[in-house]
Formats: C-alpha cells, structure tokens, sequence
C-alpha cells in the first residue's frame, strides 16, 4: 500500500467521503427534526381542508358540519377523538419524502455551484447567484418528492376521513404508492407538483434573501454581533417572510393533493391549480389562502434551527475553496461574497 493511500485511510470518513458523508448526516438531521415536528405539519394540512366550499359540489355535509378550530384546538381534538399516536400519522412518507428532497436538492445544486454559475473573478460565490441556485436546487427536489408529499398528505387526512364515516383509502404507506400508481399511472403520482415546486421557490426565495439582508442589516447598524442571537432573530424574520410567500401555494398543493378522484384518478373538485385558487377565493375569501399559516411558521423555524448543522460540511468546502476563513463579522466590502456562518447552498426546504 502507498503512502498516500494510508494516509488518506487515516481520514475521517467525512473528508474520505465529503459528499455521502454530507447527504447522511443532513438525512439523519432531517428525519429527526421530522419526527420533532411533525405533529405541526399534520395540523397544518387540518387546518388547510377546514371549510372546503368545492366540497359542496360532491354534496359533501362535511363543510356544513366541521366546526373551525385554531392550531391548538385542532391538535388537541386530533388527540381526544383519533388518539395521541395519530399527530404522527404520515410521518414515514414524510421520511421519504426528506431523503428524496434532500438528496437531490444537494446533488443540484452542487452541479449548479460548480458547473454552471462558478465562482466570480475575484474567487467569491456572490449571494445572487446562491439564491438562483438554491432556489432552482429547491424545484428539482421537490419535483422528485413529490410523490411522497402526495401520500404523506392524503394519509394525514385518513384520520378524518374516519371520523366522518367515510372508507379509508389505504391500508399503509406502500399501499399508498400502489394504490395511487394503479389508478393514475406515473401522471397520478405527480398531482399537485406545479403549486408544490412554486411553494418550495417562494420559501427558498423568501428564506435566503430575508436571512442575509436581516443578518447584515443587524451586524452593521446594531450593537448586536454575529452569534446565536443574532442568528435566531434573522431565521425568525426569514421565516416569517418564507410562510407569508408560501403557504398560498401550499394550501392549494394540499387541497388538489387530498381531492377525492375518479377510477382514472382525475380529480372532481379542481381541474387545475389555478381553478383550486379562484374556488378558495370566491368560495372562503382571501384569507382562506392563509389557512395553517401559524403551524407552518412555527415548522419552518424549527427546521430553521437544524439546517446550519445540515450543511456545516458545505459551509467549510466553500471556505476551502476561495480561501477565506471563519471570521466572525465580515466587513461591508464582502457583503456580496459567500455567507461562510450559515451557508445559503442547499440548506433551503420545501418544503417542509
């Protein structure tokens, strides 16, 4: 064996394998914020099928009948009238769907770092072109999830579906698939994906562009310095501006998702994601469009804690390569460089 092959043995596995190391341990990072925080996304898609007036072209009494409940209220009458294990009903397609996105968001955007865009002359990878990337990143995963997301939401729905007396739809996640996939083909698996891949570029838009403009703003026209504080108000600002972009598009996602469908697995209520929208409008008002805001935004801030542990691998491979190091503050003249403390590569969800 030569010296370098056993040097390069005496590796960490995370230098050994950068890549795979990255995608495993964003995996893990992921699932267990999943887990964390699922029970706010399962009230959430509640919250967003509240008051359906499409409903009421199937004859459909449930609109008449659902009483309107807040996120607590929701969550707690989840718990008294299917049980405290049903907050997570439609975790495991959710897992999926995290090792779907998160996989191929990375893989894209590192082709998008590195191929595409490159680096600017002076060696800097501008903040521009991270929020191109990122968000363009953001749409191919999500367009590969999608199939998850459809049966994460529609398994979400089983418990009420129960509840009211109607059939459920599967028997288990794999069945889901099957079930989906016989009646719609390919096509079927695909429902939903045009507002699905607008919410994810909304968030990763919203999400990127708010972080580093409160971040910089804090830095330089406040006593606050760059640490955890001013970290945790710049993600909860970004939050919120994310949630305010997104969730629209993820309550029409939602709705066109869990619509009920004919034997060829056409849907009945909406014939696109456009009719889904002028229904919600006309049929609810505006603010129907905001339905599940506070549980999405409190979700978004809790993946918003995990993701700079998701890609501190990318934050250090950037900094190797254009030679900067970790300093606390960066001065005005390199506000348009890379964000070395908290990356703005693939750390953006659709997601969630």
């Amino acid at each position: 064996m030569s010296v370098p092959e056993e040097e390069e043995t005496l590796l960490p596995l995370t230098q050994r394998w950068p890549r795979t190391s990255k995608f495993l341990l964003s995996g893990c990072a992921a699932t267990v914020a999943e887990l964390a925080t699922f029970p706010l996304d399962l009230t959430k898609t509640r919250l967003q099928m509240q008051g359906e007036a499409a409903l009421a072209k199937l004859g459909d009494g449930a609109t008449d009948s659902a009483p309107y409940r807040g996120m607590v209220r929701t969550a707690l009458g989840i718990v008294q009238e299917e049980g405290f294990l049903k907050l997570w009903q439609g975790v495991t397609p959710a897992i999926y769907r995290h090792v779907v996105y998160s996989g191929g968001r990375m893989v894209t955007y590192e082709h998008l770092r590195e191929v595409v865009f490159g680096k600017s002359e002076d060696k800097h990878y501008p903040l521009w072109k991270s929020v191109i990337g990122g968000m363009m990143a953001g749409v191919i995963g999500q367009f590969l999830a999608n199939p998850t997301d459809l049966v994460k939401v529609q398994m979400q729905m089983e418990g009420k579906r129960k509840l009211e007396g109607k059939p459920l739809r599967f028997r288990g996640v794999h069945h889901a698939f099957a079930k989906i996939l016989a009646e719609g083909g390919i096509r079927g698996l695909w429902a939903g994906w045009i507002p699905n891949i607008q919410r994810a570029a909304l968030v990763n838009m919203g999400d990127l562009t708010t972080y580093d403009t409160v971040k910089h703003y804090l830095v330089l026209n406040t006593p606050l310095e760059e640490n955890i504080a001013t970290h945790g108000l710049s993600s909860l600002c970004s939050g919120l501006v994310a949630s305010i972009l997104g969730t629209p598009a993820d309550v029409i996602k939602s709705r066109i998702m869990n619509q009920p469908r004919d034997k060829q697995g056409r849907g009945l209520l909406y014939k696109s994601s456009t009719d889904c929208l002028i229904q919600a409008v006309q049929g609810e008002g505006f603010l129907s469009l905001y339905k599940g805001f506070l549980p999405s935004w409190l979700r978004m801030e809790d993946t918003l804690l995990h993701r700079d542990c998701d890609l501190k691998g990318a934050a250090l491979s950037i900094s190797m390569e254009t030679e900067f190091s970790l300093t606390p503050l960066l001065p005005k003249s390199d506000l348009s460089g890379p964000n070395l403390s908290r990356p703005t590569t693939e750390t953006q969800r659709g997601v969630s």
